[in-house]
């Protein structure tokens, strides 16, 4: 399936070093083979890729959209990054001829029958198009079936659909499309953020491996699913031998993850060398429960995580966590508003629109903070 390249580059906010935006599809940065483009590796914001992303707002921002009513799904309000990701998505919106009174967004509760509730309803009122987060994302079938049949578009955020489903949505030529990044890139920058720390940094007890905990989100998740695999993958193709300790579901929440890692830090001691979340919210729950073991990250454990939430983007600056992996929710909200102006439009979208993650490190951290801040 062909994936779109969209340039879409926060020049004024982002430098050039870290931008990269949404539009490189999954086959260009984590394809199966885990390959990812890294900071290092992302093409620079220069002055005309910024005069192209200004032209294609412009673009997308053609026309008077105070009398379309646009409904968003979103699977669980309280989740950290979905905040920040609809608070902009209803923003942009709002700037591209919206009325606010027009953007109706729903908290799906973590609920997938909730959910699927809602859905029905914004199709009943006739909205024109429809942004979902699904709770789950094998339910996109169903989803999908029964917004094409009502004649609404539809676009996918931040949860993506399996590979059949798209296909699907390209073989009937639906006006269906997923707008988000690739979990594989996250995981592998995860993965990489310890790499670069060197594996005599690394391997504090000097037995040749890394020992590691995994905080997983949803299981159901494939983000939560890639991230888990890629960040370990990145470790053993870089040559690194490893050794799971213990691998828990936290369900994205810092309780959760705060509970898992104090329980795994006193079954494993100074054995734990590694701690990797699948998000920032768990990582900042795994930070509580080793400075309460008297551990100290980046003397004698690592921390990562994944979103650059402030929080955790301020204690990359501090030192008190090793790195993360900025989830972009500018440029994803944006890509997501536009794809559907698009569709309102009455023009097409490719079926996958993705977005680059970018590495975060003390060298870089402080910049993202201005940004998200």
């Amino acid at each position: 399936m062909k994936k779109k390249v969209v340039s879409l580059i926060l020049a004024a906010t982002m430098i050039a070093t870290m931008v990269t935006g949404c539009g490189s599809s999954s086959d260009e940065t984590a394809a199966t083979d885990g390959a990812a483009t890294t900071t290092d590796e992302a093409a620079p914001a220069t002055e005309a890729g910024a005069a192209d992303a200004a032209d294609a707002a412009a673009d997308a921002a053609g026309g008077d959209y105070a009398d379309k009513v646009v409904g968003v799904c979103i699977y669980q309000f309280s989740d950290n990054f979905m905040t920040l990701f609809r608070t902009e998505l209803e923003n942009y919106l709002i700037e591209q001829g919206f009325s606010k009174d027009n953007i109706k967004i729903v908290d799906g509760a973590n609920d997938q029958a909730t959910q699927t509730g809602q859905i029905d309803n914004f199709i009943a009122e006739g909205v024109d198009v429809l942004i979902i987060n699904p709770v789950n994302s094998s339910s996109a079938e169903t989803i999908t079936d029964k917004v094409v049949a009502a004649d609404i578009p539809l676009v996918y955020i931040n949860r993506e659909p399996d590979e059949s489903e798209e296909q699907r949505w390209a073989d009937n030529g639906w006006d269906v499309t997923y707008v988000g990044c690739d979990a594989r890139q996250s995981g592998t920058m995860q993965g990489e953020l310890i790499i670069d720390l060197g594996l005599e940094t690394v391997d504090l007890n000097g037995d040749g491996k890394i020992q590691y905990i995994m905080v997983e989100g949803d299981p159901e998740n494939v983000d939560a699913q890639y991230r888990t695999e890629y960040s370990v993958k990145a470790l053993t193709d870089a040559g690194f031998e490893v050794e799971c300790l213990s691998d828990q579901v936290g369900n994205w929440q810092q309780d959760q993850a705060q509970q898992i890692v104090a329980n795994a830090l006193g079954q494993y001691g100074n054995d734990v060398e590694v701690v990797f979340c699948n998000n920032d919210a768990m990582a900042l729950g795994a930070l509580q429960a080793i400075q309460s073991a008297g551990r100290t990250v980046n003397e004698d454990i690592f921390l990562v995580g994944v979103d650059a939430l402030s929080e955790a983007l301020e204690d990359v600056i501090a030192g008190t966590m090793t790195g993360t992996v900025f989830n972009d929710h500018f440029s994803q909200s944006h890509s997501a508003a536009d794809a559907a102006i698009r569709f309102v439009n009455g023009e097409t979208n490719e079926y996958y629109i993705g977005c680059d993650y970018v590495k975060v490190t003390t060298e870089n951290a402080q910049e993202v903070l201005d940004m998200v801040k």
